[in-house]
């Protein structure tokens, strides 16, 4: 499973000592050993990314300390929940891979020497333009390594993990800088960027909340029966290799259920004020919700003193706490 690489760091890595590696992934660590750091580093990115884009939601991305299936059960279903973290993980590995690269931490890639097109009114190419195309390359090469069988699940994991990645190949973007005299911008020199991480993650959480509901087909081929999803409502419309594809009804998430991998939302913090999921409503799925006041100390009454320091005082702040019955 791609996500137990996130713990590798940046220690020195033995292929070999990394539990459940297919014989495809074993050779690529062997032989892009130098970017295994940056896989792990993008792995935990999007893991991080997708506890920020569902931190108000009943099921809010929670990770298991000390289990290989870091997410637990959850991802085990074909659900929207699994098409989201295959999308933001292939997509986090493709964007630290090419940050990394552009950076020059590694000696087998760099900067993205085929600049798209002449240089534009006022500005000329310059600076390190990110090679995006190479980080999705090894993105494809490592994450769907594992994805080759001829059942449904592998066709969904492939097809969520390619949505992930081409979301960044859509939004990478021209980045200048002006030079001249006290900041002029008698010249510009501009570079290809990637999009800041955030933005593809709220751009997939989107694709998450519209994903598209499939059914499985199975077909007999000459290496035996293989599946494929087909759309299971004809009148909406197909979805495109942009869009995130599931099979599978999620549970409610509102108990603890070890068989689903379901946290429940007990003493989850809920927002009272909201109509939202985050709500106290939605979010304590009926149960209703406690109230608790919480001491803070925070900064404040601050001063700018000429030149150059800001004192503050310290207050005390008192707030109400919500949290799920």
């Amino acid at each position: 499973n791609l996500f137990q690489y996130s713990s590798l760091g940046s220690q020195p890595i033995l292929c070999g000592s990394i539990p459940g590696l297919v014989p495809k992934q074993l050779r690529f660590c062997r032989n892009y050993i130098e970017i295994m750091p940056s896989v792990a580093e993008g792995v935990k990115l999007g893991i991080q990314e997708c506890q920020h884009q569902f931190r108000g939601r009943r099921w809010n991305c929670t990770t298991i300390k000390d289990n290989l299936a870091i997410f637990g059960p959850v991802l085990d279903k074909a659900t929207r929940e699994s098409a989201f973290v295959h999308a933001i993980a292939s997509a986090g590995v493709a964007f630290a891979v090419t940050r990394s690269c552009a950076e020059g931490t590694s000696t087998m890639c760099g900067c993205d020497s085929h600049h798209k097109g002449p240089p534009g009114e006022g500005w000329k190419w310059g600076g390190c333009s990110e090679d995006a195309e190479f980080g999705v390359l090894v993105s494809r090469e490592f994450a769907d390594a594992r994805e080759n069988r001829p059942d449904a699940r592998s066709a969904m994991n492939r097809h969520n993990n390619e949505a992930g990645r081409t979301t960044i190949l859509d939004h990478m973007h021209l980045r200048c800088k002006c030079h001249g005299l006290s900041g002029s911008c008698e010249v510009k020199t501009c570079w290809w960027a990637q999009p800041d991480f955030r933005m593809l993650g709220d751009y997939l959480k989107d694709k998450y909340d519209s994903a598209s509901e499939m059914v499985v087909e199975k077909h007999r081929e000459s290496r035996g029966w293989v599946e494929t999803l087909r759309v299971k409502y004809n009148f909406f419309k197909h979805p495109t290799e942009r869009d995130l594809v599931y099979y599978e009804g999620s549970p409610n998430f509102c108990e603890p259920n070890p068989e689903t991998g379901s946290f429940g939302t007990r003493d989850r913090a809920c927002n009272v004020s909201s109509h939202g999921i985050e709500g106290c409503d939605l979010l304590c799925c009926g149960r209703g919700h406690n109230t608790r006041t919480e001491k803070r100390k925070e900064k404040c009454h601050c001063i700018f003193h000429w030149c150059c320091y800001v004192s503050c005082q310290e207050c005390v702040r008192v707030y109400d706490v919500h949290t799920c019955k």
